[in-house]
C-alpha cells in the first residue's frame, strides 16, 4: 500500500492501522493433509487462512480451498470438546457430526480484525452444537432447559465423585461439590428421568438369563379401551335422550343396549318390522340433531 511520504511515522490514520494489524498473506502454503497438522500448527496456520478468508470472493475455487482447509485443521478441537461427552451413550461419529457443524460457523463468523484467538470462539461453537443435538434427541418429556443442563453437570460431578472414592455420591456430596442446594440436586436427578426412552419395537427376553423372545415392549402398552368412548358418547347422549318418548327409549335399549333385531323388537313390542325401522331412524335423527347443535 502506497502512503504519502511526508507522514510521520506513528501518525496514520486509526483506519490504515486496522488495515495493517491483520495483512492477508500473498502466497498460502499448500497443506496436502490438513487433518494431520498438530494442534499447535493448525493454531498458527489458521491465522493466515483466516485472514485469507476476509479477502476471497465467496464461491471461487480458492474460497472453498481456504474454507475446506480450515474445517480440516481443526477437527482436532471438535474431538477435544466432544471427548467431554464421551460417557454419553450416543455414537461419537454423530457428536463428532454435529461438533463439527458448530467449528463451520465460528469459522464463518470469525473476524480476523478482532484481537481474539479462533479457539477461544470456536469452542463455545462446538460445544453449544452438541450440548444443541442432546437436548433435542435425547429427552422423552419436555423439561426446561437449565434442568438438561444439570443433568450433564450431575453426570460429570457424580463421574468424578466416584473417581476419588469407592461409593456412589450422594445429593449431599453432589451439591457440596456443584455449590448448590439439596433440593436443587434433587430436582435434577429428577429431571434425569425424562431422558431415556424406550423402544416399542425393543424385543422382551425370557426371564432366568434365557435369549428367548417372548414378546415386545409394545406388548406391555395398554390400548384404548372402545367402552370408554362409549361411555362418553352415552354422557353426551344423555339430556337429548331425556327429550325422547317412552317408546323411542325403549326402542334404543333393545337395539343397541341388548343388541336385539329389528324384526326380534317388533316380535317383542307387537310392531312390524317397518316400523320399528321407522321409529328408530326417526329417534336417531332427533339425537343426531341434538348433538350437532351443541357443536
Amino acid at each position: 500500500m502506497r502512503t504519502n511520504s511526508t507522514m510521520k511515522a506513528g501518525t496514520e490514520p486509526e483506519t490504515m492501522s486496522k488495515v495493517c494489524a491483520v495483512p492477508a498473506p500473498t502466497v498460502l502454503p499448500h497443506i496436502p493433509a490438513p487433518q494431520r497438522v498438530a494442534p499447535a500448527d493448525a493454531r498458527e496456520l489458521s491465522k493466515l487462512f483466516l485472514q485469507r478468508l476476509e479477502t476471497v470472493e465467496e464461491g471461487t475455487p480458492e474460497y472453498q480451498y481456504v474454507r475446506n482447509t480450515l474445517i480440516e485443521m481443526n477437527l482436532s478441537l471438535v474431538r477435544y470438546v466432544a471427548r467431554r461427552f464421551s460417557s454419553r451413550r450416543e455414537s461419537m461419529e454423530d457428536v463428532l457430526q454435529v461438533g463439527t457443524i458448530g467449528l463451520i460457523k465460528a469459522i464463518d463468523r470469525y473476524d480476523p480484525s478482532r484481537d481474539v484467538e479462533f479457539t477461544t470462539l470456536a469452542v463455545p461453537y462446538i460445544q453449544g452444537e452438541i450440548k444443541r443435538f442432546f437436548r433435542d434427541t435425547t429427552w422423552s418429556v419436555r423439561v426446561p432447559r437449565r434442568l438438561q443442563e444439570l443433568r450433564i453437570d450431575l453426570a460429570r460431578a457424580r463421574e468424578e465423585l466416584e473417581g476419588q472414592g469407592s461409593h456412589e455420591p450422594s445429593v449431599a456430596e453432589l451439591a457440596d461439590h456443584l455449590d448448590m442446594t439439596e433440593d436443587e440436586v434433587a430436582e435434577g436427578l429428577v429431571a434425569c428421568n425424562g431422558y431415556d426412552s424406550d423402544s416399542i419395537d425393543r424385543p422382551i427376553q425370557a426371564g432366568g438369563g434365557g435369549k428367548q423372545q417372548t414378546g415386545l415392549v409394545a406388548d406391555l402398552i395398554g390400548t384404548e379401551d372402545p367402552a370408554l368412548a362409549l361411555a362418553e358418547d352415552i354422557q353426551a347422549l344423555k339430556p337429548h335422550l331425556a327429550k325422547l318418548d317412552d317408546r323411542e327409549r325403549t326402542l334404543l335399549q333393545l337395539r343397541f343396549g341388548a343388541e336385539m333385531t329389528q324384526a326380534e323388537i317388533g316380535e317383542e313390542l307387537g310392531l312390524s318390522q317397518m316400523h320399528v325401522s321407522r321409529l328408530l331412524a326417526r329417534a336417531c335423527t332427533t339425537l343426531r340433531k341434538g348433538l350437532l347443535a351443541e357443536g
